[in-house]
C-alpha cells in the first residue's frame, strides 16, 4: 500500500497538470480562432479545477493508482461553438482538436529534455550525494521517475486522443480531413465511437494500439 501511495504522490499531480495543459490548449486555440466560449468559462488555465470531472479526473484515476487497476480518466470537455470559429468550420475545428494531442507531445519532449539534463549533470553532483540510501540519491531517483512518467503519460494521452474515433480529438481531426460527401456516413459511424472505445478497453486491445508509446518513450529517454 505504501508503494501505491508513492505512485499517487508522483503520478496524480502529473496527470492533473498534463490534462489541464491539454484542455487549456483546446480553449486557447478556440479563442484565437474566434470562439471565446471556453475562455469566458475560465478554461484557459493550468489550474486543474476548471477542467476537473469528479469521476473522470478524480475517482477513477485515484482508484486505479491505489488498486493497481487500469488507470483511465478524462477531463471536463472544453465547450466549443464551431459556428463562431473563423473560416471553414470543419478545418477550424480540426485545429482546435489537434492542438490537444500536440500539447501532450510537447510536454513529453519537455520531460524528456529534463531527464537528459538531469543525467548530464549527475557526474557534477557531490559523490556523497549518490550514496545508496541517502536523501540526495532518493531525491534524484524520484525526480528522474517524475520526468520518465511525464514522458510516458503524455505520449499515452497524445496517442489515445489521436485515435480516429469520436468523441476523441482524432475523430474531429478525421472529420476535418474527409471529403464533404463522406460526412453523413462518418457522422453515422460516430454514434458507435464510444462503444468501440469501450470494447477496445474491456478486451485489452487498447494496450496494443498504444504499444508504440513504449517504443517512442524508450527512444526519447536516456538509456
Amino acid at each position: 500500500m505504501q508503494n501505491r501511495l508513492v505512485d499517487l504522490i508522483l503520478f496524480y499531480p502529473l496527470f492533473l497538470f498534463s490534462l489541464s495543459f491539454h484542455e487549456s490548449a483546446h480553449a486557447y486555440v478556440a479563442d484565437k480562432l474566434g470562439d471565446s466560449t471556453a475562455k469566458l468559462l475560465g478554461r484557459i488555465s493550468l489550474s486543474p479545477f476548471p477542467h476537473m470531472d469528479l469521476i473522470g479526473t478524480f475517482l477513477l484515476p485515484v482508484f486505479g493508482i491505489l488498486t493497481g487497476a487500469p488507470i483511465i480518466g478524462w477531463g471536463k470537455p472544453v465547450p466549443i461553438n464551431p459556428y463562431r470559429l473563423r473560416g471553414d468550420t470543419r478545418r477550424s475545428s480540426l485545429w482546435v482538436a489537434a492542438v490537444g494531442p500536440a500539447s501532450n507531445i510537447f510536454l513529453a519532449l519537455c520531460f524528456a529534455g529534463l531527464a537528459h539534463l538531469l543525467v548530464r549533470i549527475l557526474p557534477n553532483l557531490p559523490q556523497e550525494s549518490m550514496m545508496p540510501g541517502s536523501w540526495s540519491a532518493t531525491a534524484v531517483v524520484a525526480l528522474f521517475s517524475i520526468f520518465q512518467t511525464g514522458v510516458v503519460l503524455n505520449l499515452v494521452l497524445a496517442f489515445f486522443n489521436l485515435l480516429p474515433l469520436p468523441p476523441l480529438d482524432g475523430g474531429t481531426v478525421i472529420r476535418g480531413l474527409i471529403p464533404a460527401a463522406s460526412l453523413d456516413a462518418y457522422d453515422n459511424f460516430s454514434r458507435y465511437g464510444f462503444l468501440i472505445l469501450l470494447v477496445l478497453f474491456i478486451t485489452g486491445l487498447l494496450r496494443y494500439i498504444l504499444l508504440p508509446v513504449l517504443l517512442i518513450a524508450g527512444y526519447l529517454l536516456p538509456a
